[in-house]
């Protein structure tokens, strides 16, 4: 599941994920300090001269500032991989809406910073400890539950030609080519932000397949907003039923998704995705030359 529909809007799976588990990790360090702090000999110094009585505070804090610490490393080490895309247009660096992050290294900088708070201020081990396994155990269990660590393969969905009329299952119009699949509408602000941006990449990728699947709007509309903005695009394909969204696990637009060679799923984006976010997928789907 990428996104989950919430009246009007929809909302990205994983930050809201990410919130919760560090919520909880909070309050489960949190409580596990107040009986620290309850003990006969609470009003011992801990180790940087702060009293026992206020660990509560400070391992509930201490899951917050870990994750501030954790997600600007991955911010970085992301814009270091993919420095060239983003030097391009340094202003990308700060647009976090393309969701360019080095997961990997900004989950050893969180645990890490816990670790060192831990060593610094010996009572916070026990209680950030459970913290941190609560933390690590609702993400695991909360992406497994919905389907963010699978690799599904392009759904065997109907979709027509918006330029022939022909219609084909999705498979067919990926023709055994990696491809970017994106869910969008005309009515839709951020997709039709996002379109240039798309359009360009189609352009200058002939090895990348660029479908881009309006979800049910009529041929008339598509047109004359293709024509409006100017946008000769390929690979413009009508789901009528707007039935590849519900398939894909997200209720909201745009939704880019890419899929390689092979069909299976490599990357998935929710929200508008800039120029830099959109190169840094691109070189994972790029067939080698």
């Amino acid at each position: 599941m990428l996104s989950i529909p919430l009246g009007p809007l929809a909302l990205p799976v994983a930050p809201l994920l990410l919130m919760l588990s560090l919520w909880l990790a909070s309050v489960v360090a949190s409580r596990f300090a107040s009986r620290i702090a309850m003990r006969p000999d609470a009003s011992r110094a801990s180790a940087d001269g702060r009293p026992e009585a206020g660990l509560a505070g400070l391992a509930g804090d201490a899951f917050f500032h870990a994750a501030f610490a954790g997600l600007a490393i991955a911010r970085i080490v992301h814009l270091a991989q993919h420095a060239d895309a983003y030097g391009a247009d340094p202003w990308s660096m700060i647009d976090l809406r393309d969701g360019g992050w080095h997961a990997a290294s900004g989950t050893i900088a969180g645990l890490g910073w816990l670790a060192v708070r831990a060593w610094r201020i010996r009572p916070l081990a026990r209680p950030l400890a459970a913290g941190a396994v609560t933390a690590v155990c609702l993400w695991t269990f909360g992406s497994l539950a919905l389907g963010r660590h699978d690799t599904p393969a392009l759904p065997d969905l109907m979709v027509t030609d918006l330029a022939t009329g022909r219609t084909m299952t999705l498979v067919e119009a990926a023709a055994g080519r990696p491809v970017v699949v994106n869910l969008w509408a005309s009515w839709c602000g951020p997709c039709r932000q996002e379109m240039p941006v798309l359009a360009a990449a189609q352009r200058r990728e002939p090895g990348v397949g660029f479908l881009f699947v309006n979800q049910g709007e009529a041929p008339a509309a598509i047109r004359a907003y293709l024509q409006r903005e100017q946008l000769a695009l390929d690979g413009v394909l009508l789901d009528s039923a707007s039935a590849l969204g519900p398939a894909v696990g997200s209720r909201g637009l745009p939704t880019t998704l890419f899929h390689d060679a092979q069909g299976r799923r490599v990357g998935a984006h929710f929200g508008v995705i800039n120029a830099a976010g959109l190169e840094a997928r691109l070189r994972a789907l790029r067939p080698p030359r």
